[in-house]
């Protein structure tokens, strides 16, 4: 039984780009020159960002950042991902999406892996980006709570 979920990134020149943002996926798979597949273990989070156009310009800017699911776990569907992942930050829009991606750029200028923020943090961010608001940044004394406090649920 595959335990894994597994993540499809397509790249057609101009018109689609599925790409992870951030993660460790486990294994990778090259199905053509436009289509290769990520797997992750189950509780890996990672970012998943997706951005179509057409003659008109762009259709969709999104971003996912998701926590693999072990087995029995619930999950949310999301398109490109198999089965889907507990979402912990769903965004769409382009001013959205940047700024996540600005969030992330900055959590790694301080030294820290993404996937290894507080859940609670990408939550805060899409509620506050939801309603237009700015999200509170990151900070080293955040990131050091959360890895005390996860310690202490182990």
């Amino acid at each position: 039984m595959n335990d894994l979920t597994t993540v499809e990134l397509l790249w057609l020149e101009k018109r689609i780009e599925n790409r992870i943002r951030f993660g460790q996926p486990v294994s990778e798979k090259i199905i053509d020159r436009h289509r290769r597949a990520l797997s992750f273990q189950p509780g890996s989070v990672f970012a998943f960002v997706r951005w179509t156009s057409n003659d008109f310009g762009t259709v969709l800017s999104r971003i996912d950042i998701l926590r693999a699911p072990a087995p029995g776990q619930p999950y949310s569907t999301v398109p490109w991902v198999n089965p889907g992942g507990e979402s912990v930050l769903r965004l769409s829009g382009w001013p959205k999406v940047e700024r996540v991606l600005q969030l992330i750029d900055a959590m790694e200028a301080l030294g820290i892996n993404p996937a290894e923020a507080a859940p609670e943090y990408w939550h805060h961010v899409h509620n506050r980006l939801s309603v237009n608001e700015n999200p509170r940044n990151y900070t080293r004394g955040r990131h050091q709570a959360w890895l005390h406090r996860r310690r202490l649920t182990l």
